[in-house]
């Protein structure tokens, strides 16, 4: 028997045992035991999560704000009599009329007449729903229901086709009956929000968008009010696109941008909608998001939103469209591979070019073990050899560090050199940086240790593409919760900027996955932070105004400024020891803090009043952890 088959059938051998196990009597006995133990357990848990009793009792109150918050998101948040009278009548600058495309397959006639229902019943008037019918000879009343509604609303147009053509093929029937502006793509068993095509059409005009995406809840069958997941989106992210298809539903887009793209491939069937989504943002020249539930996806046994693990031809299909997408509009070859978090949400590997070599700067005061076991991780672990250390010098008091520079003399490919005067954080990276000859640069702090031995590989595959500008690293405390998994502008108590999924356990997946995939985020923390160099000095370094905080976030919001692209990557994971109980600084220090805040909010007064693009304006910016705004 060969390796793969001995493993492939491992998981079967142990479920037997483990079935064998579950029968006897001692097991069943001890059910109860086990029932108590396992929630002490969870109480354990959630204890130390959350920092105590008074923290459990607040996120328990959020949690039950956000239960009761859910409902107000589905038919509670439907148009009353006097809204809906004042979206019909709302006369637009443009006459668009939007093409809705439903291919329809053995569809239950419960959700067809539910689908259709929401279709009539839009505030937007301009509008006409294709309907295209694949469905067998055991289902002639998917047929019968089309035409009951198309003799009603002259809107409703269908079309049966006598051979089933699978759901891309389908679909492009839709298209060849379309004689819209603007296409939105619909699924057969869903539900539309009665305001979705008025805040697309009110978006399409108002922000001259060819590709307009929202905001989505699932919702268990028949309770439309029975959301069980709710889909905040970031604004568009195409590396946050090519991990996972966020977009999915709902879309509307120019009808011209097909020209360009083609219509659906059958070669994609299972994921043909993410294959068409990268497509189309990539032509697009203004993608907009409407960060309002307007979708509500529904989820029944036979719907992928109920399990897409179970049908293996659409996760194949997926891997496939993000791979051909990189080959066919970059001529990059990319590895696309499943993650943790869900068999959609991809790990995407770019392939490195070269043997490019990185600097990496570390400012140093005291703190001799710290910084050797920075050092040591570095030189120990790390699997890319083309990199040197400058260590800089910042008034040192303690004998151990000197000597440890002097062990560091006869080390290769490290270097230490001394910036006299006050900590400047700022300065004394800009200055260890004139020291160095790499092509990238690579800025870590000292009490920090390597986890992953590709972390630079990790970092460069993305720091080396001409849209990228700063990368970041998923760092934890030496408790193994979260440090950084991203910057938020706006978030915390001074509004400046904090992290997402702060202090939560090293194995959590994430909002809706984020902490199992490279994205696109605001900014990333100095703490470990890589870019190129041309890219640094067009920028013009780090700003010497911010002695100690925000300077990186200053950085890259300059870099996204010039129209870069700052990255967040879970696959480059390290400890930052740094203290999670330390809080604010004390006198003058605070007080110099407290003013870099002001500073920093003034200069980028317009990015944040616009807020964080990365981060739903329907999330708290007093919580790190995606609570709801209420």
């Amino acid at each position: 028997m060969s390796n793969e088959k001995q493993q492939a059938d491992l998981p079967a051998h142990r479920d037997k045992r483990f079935d064998g196990v579950r029968d006897t009597w001692y097991w069943k006995l001890s059910k109860p035991l086990r029932v108590i133990v396992h929630f002490f357990l969870r109480i354990r848990n959630a204890y130390v999560h959350y920092g105590g009793v008074k923290g459990m009792y607040r996120r328990w109150k959020q949690k039950r704000g956000e239960a009761s918050k859910r409902v107000d998101f589905g038919t509670k948040s439907f148009p009353d009599a006097e809204r809906r009278k004042a979206e019909e009548e709302t006369v637009f600058p443009r006459d668009i009329k939007i093409s809705v495309l439903v291919p329809l397959y053995n569809t239950p006639e419960k959700f067809l007449r539910e689908m259709i229902e929401s279709v009539t019943a839009q505030t937007y008037r301009n509008w006409e729903l294709c309907l295209a019918d694949g469905s067998d000879e055991k289902h002639p009343d998917v047929g019968r229901v089309c035409q009951e509604y198309a003799a009603k609303d002259s809107r409703v147009l269908y079309q049966k086709i006598e051979k089933n053509l699978g759901i891309s093929g389908n679909t492009n029937v839709c298209f060849s009956m379309a004689t819209g502006d603007y296409i939105g793509l619909f699924d057969h068993d869903d539900v539309m929000h009665p305001s979705l095509l008025f805040e697309c059409m009110k978006t399409i005009c108002e922000k001259d968008a060819d590709y307009v995406y929202t905001d989505e809840a699932t919702f268990t069958s028949p309770n439309l009010d029975d959301l069980i997941v709710l889909h905040f989106k970031p604004d568009y992210s195409p590396d946050n696109l090519r991990a996972n298809n966020y977009i999915c539903h709902f879309s509307v887009f120019d009808e011209k941008l097909l020209e360009k793209t083609g219509l659906f491939r059958p070669e994609y069937d299972g994921s043909q909608d993410h294959d068409m989504i990268l497509r189309l943002t990539e032509e697009a020249r203004n993608v907009q998001h409407i960060p309002k539930v307007l979708y509500y996806w529904r989820s029944h046994p036979q719907s992928t939103a109920a399990d897409i693990g179970a049908k293996t031809y659409a996760i194949d299909a997926a891997k496939r469209a993000v791979h051909d997408h990189m080959r066919d509009y970059y001529g990059i070859e990319v590895e696309v591979e499943s993650t943790r978090a869900f068999p959609t949400i991809f790990q995407v590997r770019y392939p490195i070019q070269g043997d490019p070599k990185i600097s990496i700067v570390i400012p140093n005061k005291d703190h001799v073990e710290d910084l050797r076991r920075c050092i040591g991780s570095i030189r120990e672990k790390s699997s890319w050899k083309n990199y040197e250390i400058v260590v800089v010098e910042n008034n040192s008091t303690q004998q151990t560090i000197f000597d440890y520079y002097k062990e560091l003399e006869s080390a290769p490919r490290v270097q230490v050199v001394t910036y006299t005067g006050e900590f400047n954080y700022s300065k004394i990276n800009n200055y260890g940086v004139t020291f160095t000859d790499g092509e990238y640069l690579l800025f870590l702090n000292n009490d920090t240790e390597v986890i992953t031995p590709d972390w630079m590989e990790q970092l460069l595959m993305y720091a080396q593409r001409p849209d990228v500008g700063a990368v970041g690293a998923k760092l934890y405390y030496g408790d193994n919760t979260i440090q950084h998994a991203g910057v938020v502008i706006g978030l915390g108590a001074h509004r400046s900027a904090g992290h997402t999924h702060y202090k939560m356990p090293r194995e959590h997946l994430g909002y809706m996955g984020r902490l199992c995939y490279a994205q696109d985020v605001t900014a990333v923390t100095g703490a470990c932070l890589m870019v190129k160099r041309s890219i640094y000095d067009e920028a013009g370094g780090l700003d010497e105004s911010f002695t100690i905080s925000l300077n990186d976030v200053d950085f890259c919001l300059k870099l996204r400024r010039k129209g870069y692209l700052n990255i967040f990557t879970p696959f480059a994971e390290l400890y930052h020891y740094e203290s999670k109980t330390r809080g604010l600084e004390e006198g003058e220090k605070l007080r110099r803090y407290e003013s870099e805040c002001a500073r920093f909010r003034e200069r980028w007064k317009e990015e944040l009043d616009a807020g964080d693009p990365y981060y739903n304006p329907n999330f708290s910016l007093d919580y790190s952890d995606f609570t709801l705004r209420f």
